[in-house]
């Protein structure tokens, strides 16, 4: 059964379908489902299949790949010498099949590529001298490891510059999507739990495999995170080291950016992650951007080069906000922490993030989704206050939202004092970015605004936590 992956398994489809050759990569972080959906969608009838063993040398590679051949019908013998001769058995054991779509997977690529085997050449070759020679192979690599996915097959300098001629990025599920799973494992979860396990783990099917029927979202978290056995205790160290090369770059600079929750500039980045200001940190903020742990964005009416790297995903920021700093804690340390100061500071951002990637569910209860819109932050640069609006929609119908997200286990109440805070942050807004477009003040909560007299014409629009678990539209 596949749980969402609308977009991705039409894309598939289009492959299949396709009267040429075609060569996908798919992509993503460790433990999204990547494999998953691909043996669900084909049902494992592959012409071939196999997968790279981690942390091996060439020999045991060649020799996994024989036994492989040999399972979709190649003759025994032994084992091909180097991948030239692995790749020419392949092409040969395609050659006498009978099928109409020669579906070859290949999954964890990279672990196949190890130091000086000469993997990549070899399959370069297999791709440009045999594969895309003919009009009925569907070749699919796959792999976590995150920076030689990118590095070695999207951004080829090489041989296969140019060559793959369809990305599939498999990302986190959405909040619905993650509803949707948890409910066929049969736990009987109300939205606000959901929402608080998305917030902890992101839409990460493993981490939500993990949870168990008959315990509450605090009580998962409790189980999974604390404690001597925790499962998830060393998940953030082996999460970056299986996706990344010399990942120590990469966690300096998630970590630099976990401490500043509207993001940092490049320079910001250099100095805090003391990594220089070059081709490195080039590639680092690519690879996790790319890999979906951080955002990119222009605040309003800047310019690229004021662009600010914000950290997006959950799990990091739940990580280094509590895991990394609860040396010693046992079980019940979540549970007899809720509702302190520091897990409201923590949900409030949580939130947050949770908001920002469901930007096309925020447009669809706004009635915006076919409006061209861009999305940016702002911050005051004269308010003695500090005003500071998180999250802008800029429309093309001239309008803003100006969008504040507040989490309560209850319908949120406007204060007198909360008030003045959001009638004072529009109009700084306005008077400082001059702009002549009407200006909506829109709250996204959990259970909506208890309306009293501070909250009656304040507010334009007021989105629920329920709008955030809308579908997403599919995008081509």
């Amino acid at each position: 059964m596949i749980i969402g992956r609308a977009f991705e398994q039409i894309k598939i489809k289009e492959l299949v379908d396709s009267d040429k050759s075609e060569f996908a990569v798919l992509y993503g972080r460790r433990r999204v489902g990547k494999t998953y959906l691909i043996r669900e969608y084909f049902k494992n009838t592959f012409s071939f299949y196999a997968t790279g063993l981690a942390n091996t040398e060439m020999p045991l590679q060649l020799l996994n790949f024989h036994h492989a051949l040999v399972k979709y019908g190649k003759a025994g013998g032994e084992p091909p010498a180097n991948w030239l001769e692995a790749f020419k058995e392949l092409e040969q054991l395609l050659e006498k099949g009978r099928s109409k779509r020669k579906v070859i997977f290949i999954d964890e690529l990279p672990w196949m590529d190890s130091p000086r085997s000469g993997f990549l050449p070899a399959f370069e070759h297999f791709w440009n001298h045999w594969a895309s020679a003919r009009k009925d192979v569907l070749l699919i690599a796959c792999g976590s490891a995150a920076s030689w996915m990118i590095n070695n097959l999207l951004n080829n300098r090489g041989g296969l510059h140019n060559r793959v001629t369809q990305r599939i990025k498999i990302n986190p599920f959405n909040l619905g999507e993650c509803e949707a799973f948890l409910k066929h494992k049969g736990l009987a979860l109300n939205r606000y739990q959901i929402m608080e396990l998305y917030m902890a783990f992101g839409g990460i099917p493993f981490y939500l495999e993990a949870m168990e029927k008959g315990q509450s979202a605090a009580q998962n978290i409790d189980r999974l995170c604390f404690g001597s056995n925790a499962l998830f205790k060393n998940e953030f160290n082996n999460l970056y080291a299986s996706l990344f090369k010399k990942s120590e770059n990469h966690t300096a600079i998630v970590k630099a950016l976990s401490q500043k929750t509207k993001g940092l500039t490049r320079s910001e980045i250099s100095k805090q992650a003391k990594i220089p200001t070059g081709g490195t940190l080039t590639k680092v903020l690519q690879e996790l951007q790319e890999s979906g742990f951080i955002r990119v964005y222009t605040p309003f009416q800047r310019k690229t080069k004021d662009s600010l790297h914000q950290l997006t995903d959950p799990f990091s920021f739940f990580h280094l906000q509590f895991i990394a700093n609860a040396k010693g804690a046992g079980a019940g340390f979540w549970i007899n922490g809720i509702d302190s100061p520091r897990h409201r500071a923590w949900a409030g951002f949580a939130f947050e993030r949770v908001s920002f990637k469901h930007i096309d569910q925020i447009k669809k209860a706004l009635g915006i989704s076919g409006i061209q819109t861009s999305i940016s932050s702002w911050r005051s640069n004269t308010s003695p206050t500090g005003a500071q609006i998180d999250l802008l929609i800029e429309r093309k119908d001239q309008v803003i939202n100006i969008c504040e997200m507040k989490f309560s286990i209850n319908p949120f109440t406007i204060t007198k004092k909360y008030a003045e805070e959001l009638r004072n942050k529009v109009g700084t807004f306005q008077q400082e970015t001059k702009t002549k477009m009407a200006v909506f003040l829109t709250l996204v909560t959990t259970y909506g605004i208890m309306e009293n007299q501070h909250s009656l014409g304040l507010v334009q629009n007021e989105i629920k936590m329920d709008a955030l678990f809308e579908p997403e539209s599919i995008k081509y």
